[in-house]
């Protein structure tokens, strides 16, 4: 009988990643993808994306005694993600415990300490080389010592930080187990009936936003897959498993205009009657303004792309490389080929005032995207941007690290202020949004809007905040009602 792996996702939740669907973590289908060439049988149980909690965990490892347990984590999911394994721990002292992740990359020492007697294993950077050699070297009993990417404890109980590993070259050469996924969990509420999917066609990203953990983690490197190959990924997701909404989880899937003018041909030529959800960055709409065709033809139906402010010195002094006018011509272009456009705002900086988020709300609507987030500044430790603020940062609290709860005191606000500006920001946007939505004909992209407006009206992140900032106004709940 082979040795099992189980993953397993935190149960936390904050609201705004939940609120259009439930979304595949694609990179325990990597990782298991790996586990299976080491040898071992990948189990996966998605308690996030479940809803479920800790009892239903317990269960599950109980269950499936596992030889090792392994989990992920972002900085807002890190003490939950630990808690996972302390749990392990406990139901089989004898389990290896592991964990990967953005934060932990970065910050391998304080994950050891905080997860003292319960981690065992910390991997850094891209983790499927690293964990096929763990599993290995698990199975066989032989040492972890020169396997790249690792952290781990000695017999003293000194943290030993193995040689980095160099990212992979060849990403199509990497194994996948779709069949670890419950397919049954992963909706997207926006369209009725639907299945929703995820594949990466790249990696990375060459920018350097100094707010941003994906350009530290890939050290402003971008790798990219064969198109041809992503193209026979989507399909074979589609046929097999009845995925026909895809979300694209790079970073920028955009950066190279002939590779994604051959996926987007790709998938034309294939006629899958799909739905493609994508992020990119606004001059790159520009750039590719005569090919808009090519994006609605390829199933492109939602575009996120990243304004941040409507303040050039702002955008300056985050490393944007983006103009106020740029990101406002493209939102103009996705709203002329009738796509649905995203974009957020971020709010909370330590020179921010009234006044000047009062403007950003005000900017939000010139700038008119279909949906908008108003987004609390946050300080991932390990980012550029830390260094800069350190000195306003008044919440520790890992779990509100999550772009939701401000962490950052303005000099000349209150947290509960900015707060309560991040609200008035949907307020305000949403309102004018819906009058907008009622006079549009009757079609695909209006019942998007509202089917939208209304997850994003009964969310949890809002409702959250309700009894601090009081009910949803009477305006908004009167014009969802007569929308339909």
């Amino acid at each position: 009988m082979k040795p099992r792996i189980l993953f397993v996702t935190p149960p936390y939740h904050c609201g705004v990643v939940e609120v259009a669907g439930r979304w595949v973590p694609l990179q325990f289908v990597y990782l298991a993808g790996a586990a299976r060439r080491a040898g071992w049988e990948p189990v996966m149980y998605d308690a996030m994306s479940a809803f479920t909690g800790w009892d239903e965990i317990r269960a599950k490892i109980s269950d499936v005694d596992p030889r090792v347990v392994a989990t992920s984590a972002i900085t807002a999911t890190l003490p939950d993600a630990i808690e996972v394994l302390r749990m392990a721990k406990t139901i089989f002292p004898d389990v290896v415990t592991v964990i990967g992740g953005v934060h932990p990359t970065f910050m391998a020492d304080e994950v050891m300490q905080m997860g003292e007697g319960c981690i065992d294993y910390v991997i850094r950077g891209e983790g499927e080389e690293t964990l096929q050699e763990l599993l290995q070297a698990i199975e066989s009993g032989t040492t972890v010592d020169d396997i790249k990417g690792l952290s781990w404890r000695d017999k003293h109980g000194e943290i030993i930080h193995n040689t980095s590993r160099p990212f992979i070259q060849n990403l199509d050469s990497l194994a996948q187990d779709w069949n670890i996924l419950d397919w049954s969990l992963y909706k997207y509420f926006v369209i009725p009936g639907s299945r929703l999917g995820a594949v990466s066609s790249s990696r990375g990203c060459s920018m350097e936003c100094t707010f941003c953990s994906q350009q530290k983690f890939w050290q402003r490197v971008w790798r990219a897959r064969e198109p041809e190959l992503v193209v026979d990924e989507v399909e074979m997701l589609h046929r097999e498993f009845g995925v026909n909404v895809f979300l694209i989880t790079d970073e920028y899937p955009t950066s190279e205009r002939d590779r994604w003018i051959r996926i987007l041909k790709g998938l034309i030529s294939r006629n899958l009657k799909v739905y493609l959800l994508i992020e990119t960055r606004v001059d790159d709409i520009i750039r590719d303004e005569d090919i808009m065709e090519l994006y609605r033809a390829a199933g492109v139906i939602h575009v996120y792309v990243g304004v941040e402010s409507p303040s050039e010195n702002v955008l300056e002094a985050i490393k944007k490389d983006i103009s106020v006018e740029q990101s406002k011509e493209a939102l103009e272009i996705l709203r002329r080929w009738d796509f649905i456009s995203e974009t957020s705002f971020v709010l909370g900086f330590p020179w921010d005032t009234p006044e000047s988020i009062d403007e950003v709300i005000r900017l939000s609507l010139y700038y008119n995207p279909d949906f908008a987030h108003f987004l609390a500044i946050t300080p991932w430790p390990y980012a550029d941007l830390y260094r800069e603020v350190k000195d306003y940062i008044v919440v520790h609290d890992y779990r509100k690290y999550n772009l939701i709860d401000p962490v950052i005191k303005p000099e000349r606000m209150s947290l509960q202020e900015v707060d309560a500006a991040i609200m008035e920001g949907y307020r305000r946007f949403y309102i004018k949004k819906m009058e907008e939505v009622s006079r549009w004909p009757q079609g695909l992209k209006r019942d998007y809007m509202i089917r939208s407006m209304k997850l994003i009206m009964n969310s949890s992140f809002l409702r959250k905040k309700l009894p601090v900032l009081g009910e949803i106004p009477s305006e908004i709940q009167e014009m969802l009602s007569r929308l339909s």
